[in-house]
This record gives C-alpha cells, structure tokens and sequence, in this order.
C-alpha cells in the first residue's frame, strides 16, 4: 500500500492466473447459454467459437466480475476504508496469465479529536422588553383587524382602497389587468406613485401612476421596468383592530385577561431569541472546533457536500416557483467558489460524529418514534403508513442523524465555557 496524498492511497493488485482463467470460462458458459450461432441452438455452439466471436466481452466482464473482488479482499486486508470511486491504472492482462493492476482511491480520515469540553464562546441571555411585548401584541391586533366601508369622500393617507389597475404604458403585447387590489395610502410597502394618484380620489375617479419596479421585483413580467397604470379607486375602507382589552386576550386562547397573555407573549419572544442566540453560538463553536484540528478530507466528500448544498438551493428555488431548468451551472467553477466552505462543512460533520461517538450520544427509540408521529401530523397521514414510507425512501435513518447532531450540539454548547460577548448586542428588533 502506498499513500499518495492526503486521504489518496494505491495498491498494487494481483489476481492469480488460475482464478482469470476460472472466470473467463464462468463467463464463456454464461455467453454460451445465451448467444445465437447460426447452426447451433443455443447454448450448443463449441466453446472455442463462442471464444473467437465474443473474446473481446468475455474479457471486459471477467475485469469487472475480478477486480472489484480482489480490491476488496486487498482493502479489508489493509482494513481500508474506501470513499471513492476507485481509478484502475497500469493494467496488464494477457491470456494465460495473472492480471496486474494499481489502484487509486480515497479512504475516510483518520484522526485524534481534541477536548471539547469547555470551548469558550460568547453568548449571553435574550432580553425581552415591555417594548417588545407591546409590539408583538400590536402584530396580532393587525392580523385580527377589519375592513369597515366608508362612506365616499376624497381618499386620504391610512385610507385602505379596493382599486382596479390597466397597464397604459411599458408592457408589452396584452395590457395588464388587475381587480380587488387593496393598496394602503402611504403605507410602508404602498409605492409612493400610487399612493399620489389615490390621495384626494373618490371613488370611480381614474388616475394614471408610473411605477418603476426593483430589478429582483417577484413578478418577472414586471421586474426592472417602468410601468404606467390607469388606478380605479373603487371603495375605500378603514382597517379597524379590536380592542386591546381582556376580551380581546380571551379570544386568542386559554388567557383570563391581558397580563396572562403578555406573559405568555414574553415567553414566546424569549425561546425564539434564545434558539436563535444559542444557534449562533454553536455556529461558533463548530467553527472554533475545526480551526482546532487539522487532517485531510477526501475529495469524494467535498464534491458530495457541493452537490447537496446545490440540491438543497434548487429544491428552495422550486419551492419559491423558479424554474430551475433554465438555470445554467458552470460545475467547475461552482466547485472553485465552494470547496473551502464544502471542505470546512465536511470536516464539521466529521468531528461531530467523532464527538457523538465518543460521548456514546445516540438516538433512542422515543425519539424516532416522537419525530415520526410528528412528520405524519403534519403530512396528515396515519404513523404506520408514514413510518413505512420514510423506512423505504431513507427518510429515517437521515432523521436519526439529524437528532444525534441537535444532541451532539447541545452537548458541545452545554459544556462551553458562556463569556460575555465584549461588545454589548444591539437591542433585537420587535418580532
């Protein structure tokens, strides 16, 4: 065995002649059963001219029967772990003769992990202010409000307004038409041109209003252009919320008044700051963890971590409706621009798994069955069938590794050393 570089290694492989000439002749007889020689039924053409008329292919399939098998024997010998494909080189085969070859591949890494126990990170306790509660409960007040008619009048700012859009001007070919649009006047996300057009219209006035929309704008029909709409004000409305009262705090759930549920609302805020708080700081020990050690990663692993991550963003954009065929990858550049991160990704995967099997951190059967129950809720499917499908697509044994990282990380957060982060963090915003 040699070691080429990093995780590359080669041997050099004999295959006796007496095992060659065995499976040339399993092969001849497999060929012979099958093969139609005019004269002969098959499977009764002479052996010798069943070997002139296909040597070429018994050969190739004798290979690879052959080599795969005494690869392996040599590799368990070695107690080699392979990750890739292996590359056959310097092969000589020669009737009558053994089989000579090298092979080159990848093996898993193999390395000491250092202590992990007490890794120093910055991390400190959410905060949640009465500010904070205040505008959570503004958020469900918002999400609970009414559209009230008014009676005509000129519009004006705050005004929620029913309109019509025509484009006049800056598509092309059919106009675009839009009905039941609800603009707010001088609302943050209004455009400022057709807040203008609105304001001091009654309704069944039309106004012209240019919008130039953003280049990344979501409708592609509309993105990067300048557009002219003829507005229709059709009715005009009040957004009202209901009142902020005890009433208001039963109608959201099990809350006897207002303070309960500002209490529950702190809660709520606080688990969402603290799982994101906690998120960031093990981000940051996994970096510390791998800025800690220092081994070879196989080529095969990189390569495998850049198609997934790639995999991972098309299956995101499909779900935000992008057509992903038309999307046109350059895989060698990709792989430039993405293999120190791919290769930082896999050495972080390595190590956690080191770490859970040092630290005896498994999966136990209630926590499979508690995440399949959970899966099959939310696919609204009963547990069996859910269980049997994830059982055949893989699904299982991936949500199994996915608990042993949560837990392996909580590990590694648990037994860090928390430091005050040096510069105070900005207040976060209301969510």
């Amino acid at each position: 065995m040699a070691l080429i570089e990093g995780c590359k290694h080669s041997l050099d492989i004999h295959i006796p002649a007496d095992a060659v000439a065995a499976e040339i002749e399993k092969v001849v007889e497999k060929v012979r059963a099958k093969a139609h020689i005019q004269g002969f039924r098959p499977g009764k053409a002479p052996a010798s001219i069943i070997r002139s008329k296909f040597m070429g292919d018994i050969r190739q399939e004798a290979l690879e029967n052959l080599i795969p098998k005494y690869l392996d024997k040599e590799c368990e010998k070695e107690n080699l772990h392979v990750v890739s494909r292996p590359n056959v080189k310097d092969l000589h085969f020669h009737e009558g003769e053994a089989v000579h070859f090298k092979a080159e591949f990848e093996v898993a890494p193999e390395f000491e992990l250092k202590e992990t126990r007490g890794l120093t990170v910055e991390y400190a306790e959410p905060v949640v202010t009465e500010a904070d509660i205040d505008a959570r409960i503004e958020e469900i007040r918002e999400s609970k409000a009414e559209f009230v008619n008014v009676d005509p009048r000129p519009a004006q700012d705050g005004d929620h307004c029913l309109v019509s859009l025509r484009s006049i001007e800056g598509i092309e070919g059919e106009p675009m038409t839009q009905d039941d649009i609800n603009i707010e006047i001088g609302g943050k996300d209004t455009f400022q041109a057709f807040s203008d057009a609105l304001r001091g219209a009654e309704p069944g006035d039309v106004h012209d209003a240019e919008i130039t929309y953003p280049a990344d704008y979501a409708a592609e029909r509309l993105a990067g252009k300048t557009v002219k709409f003829a507005v229709t004000l059709n009715q005009i409305r009040l957004k009202e919320a209901p009142e902020l009262n005890d009433d208001f705090a039963k109608d959201l759930g099990d809350f006897q008044n207002i303070a309960e549920l500002r209490e529950e609302i702190r809660k709520a805020i606080f688990r969402e700051r603290e799982f994101a708080a906690q998120n960031e700081a093990k981000n940051k020990l996994i970096d510390k963890l791998v800025d800690m050690h220092d081994f070879p990663v196989p080529e095969a692993y990189v390569e495998n971590q850049i198609e997934n991550t790639v995999e991972s963003q098309m299956r995101q954009w499909q779900a935000q409706g992008i057509d992903t065929s038309k999307i046109k990858l350059d895989w060698t550049k990709l792989k430039d621009t993405q293999k120190d991160k791919a290769r930082r990704d896999v050495m972080a995967s390595l190590l956690l798994g080191k770490l859970a099997t040092t630290e005896s951190i498994g999966v136990t059967n209630e926590e499979m069955d508690a995440e399949v129950q959970r899966i099959a809720r939310q696919k609204r499917e009963p547990v069996a069938a859910a269980r049997m499908r994830m059982e055949k697509d893989g699904s299982l044994s991936r949500i199994a590794n996915r608990i042993i990282t949560e837990k392996t990380l909580n590990f590694l957060f648990e037994h860090a050393v928390k430091e005050a982060p040096t510069t105070p963090p900005e207040p976060a915003p209301a969510e």
